[in-house]
C-alpha cells in the first residue's frame, strides 16, 4: 500500500480507503463474520481509513463498523459525517453537535478522526443544501469547537453542489478535507472536458484543493459500479443507485463506461475497474480513494489494482478522444 498525506491534516493515509456505505453494502448487509473478515483483511493490506455516515443504512453502517472495531481494535482512522436539517442558521451548530453525539454512540467511540458535512454546498441554502455563508459562519466554527473539545481530530465536507460555491469554500481554506467525485465518466475535477460533455463540470476542483492544501478523498471512483461496464449488481450491493454528477440514470453511465474499453483492449489495464481505480491516482492532489465493497474478492482486487500505481501517460493521452464520444 502506498501512502499519501491528507492535506494539511498531516495524516498519512493509504491510497485505498474502505467505504462503509450503501452502494457496496458489505458493512451494512454482510454477515457479522464477513464484516469482520473484510475489515481484518483491509488492515492487513494497509488500508487505514474507514469512512461511514449516519445516512448509510439509517445508522446501521456506524453501528456495524463500531462492533468490528471493538472486536479487532485496529489502529485506523475513522471518518463519519452529518446531514443538517433545514433549520435557521442559528440552530446549525447545535445540529452538528447532536449528529456527532449520536454517531459516537453508534460507533462506540469517544472521538472520530474526521467529521464531514454531508449536505450539498450551494450559493443559497435549500432544503438539501447549505450555503457558503453557512459553512463559513456557522458550521466551521462549530467544528473548530469540537476539535478543541477533543471530540474530532479534523473536519471536512462532501464536495458536491454548485461548482462555484465549492471553489469558494476550498479557495478560502474553510475545510481541511473534501470528498470529491472524480472518475472516468466525469473527470472534470482534474481534467478539462470536451465541448458538450454530458456531466457537471467541477472546474478542476482538485487544483483548488491543492492550492489550499485541502486533503482530497475521492468518492464514486467506479461511478457506483457503472465503470465495471455492466448493469449487473452483487446480491449485497444496493439494487438500484442514482448517479452523482454524471448521467441521469445508471444504465447511461454503463453505456458510456463501455466507450472506454479501448483502455483494456490496448493493454493499458486488465479491466475497466482497474483502469478506473488507477485513474484516480493520476492526480497528486488525491490522498485516498474510497471504494465500497460487496465481498472480500472486491477488496483483494482493488488492492491489487492500486498496487500497480497510476495509469500511464500513454493511457491518459488516449482518454480525450474517448471522452469526446460521450457527447
Amino acid at each position: 500500500m502506498d501512502y499519501r498525506t491528507l492535506g494539511r491534516t498531516g495524516l498519512r493515509v493509504g491510497v485505498l480507503g474502505f467505504g462503509c456505505g450503501n452502494v457496496g453494502g458489505l458493512i451494512i448487509r454482510g454477515t457479522p463474520a464477513a464484516r469482520e473478515r473484510a475489515v481484518a483483511r483491509a488492515v492487513e493490506l494497509g488500508i487505514n481509513y474507514f469512512d461511514t455516515a449516519p445516512l448509510y443504512g439509517d445508522g446501521q453502517s456506524e453501528t456495524n463498523l463500531g462492533q468490528v472495531l471493538r472486536t479487532l481494535k485496529p489502529r485506523v482512522y475513522v471518518g463519519t459525517k452529518f446531514r443538517l436539517p433545514d433549520v435557521p442558521a442559528t440552530e446549525l451548530p447545535a445540529a452538528v453537535v447532536q449528529s456527532l453525539e449520536q454517531s459516537l454512540r453508534r460507533l462506540g467511540l469517544e472521538r472520530v478522526d474526521l467529521l464531514q458535512c454531508h449536505n450539498l454546498v450551494t450559493r443559497e441554502r435549500s432544503a438539501r443544501s447549505v450555503s457558503v455563508k453557512d459553512v463559513r459562519d456557522a458550521i466551521v466554527p462549530a467544528l473548530m469547537r469540537l476539535v478543541e473539545q477533543g471530540k474530532i481530530g479534523f473536519y471536512g465536507m462532501t464536495a458536491l453542489g454548485d461548482t462555484s460555491a465549492l471553489h469558494e469554500v476550498l479557495d478560502g481554506a474553510m475545510v481541511q478535507t473534501a470528498q470529491v467525485c472524480f472518475n472516468l465518466v466525469n473527470p472534470s475535477a482534474a481534467y478539462p472536458l470536451p465541448p458538450r460533455f454530458p456531466a457537471q463540470d467541477f472546474g478542476r476542483l482538485l487544483d483548488h484543493a491543492a492550492r489550499s492544501r485541502t486533503g482530497v478523498i475521492v468518492i464514486r471512483v467506479l461511478a457506483a459500479g457503472a465503470l465495471s461496464g455492466t448493469e449487473a449488481r452483487h446480491p449485497i450491493a444496493v439494487p438500484t443507485v442514482d448517479p452523482i454528477a454524471s448521467a441521469p440514470e445508471y444504465a447511461t453511465d454503463v453505456r458510456r463506461a463501455r466507450l472506454l474499453e479501448p483502455l483494456v483492449k490496448e493493454g493499458h489495464a486488465t479491466s475497466l475497474v482497474e483502469a478506473s481505480l488507477r485513474f484516480a491516482l493520476t492526480s497528486s492532489a488525491v490522498s485516498t480513494v474510497l471504494l465500497g465493497y460487496s465481498s472480500l474478492e472486491h477488496l483483494e482486487y482493488a488492492a491489487a489494482a492500486m498496487a500497480k500505481g497510476p495509469l500511464s501517460s500513454e493511457a491518459l493521452a488516449r482518454l480525450p478522444a474517448l471522452w469526446k464520444e460521450f457527447a
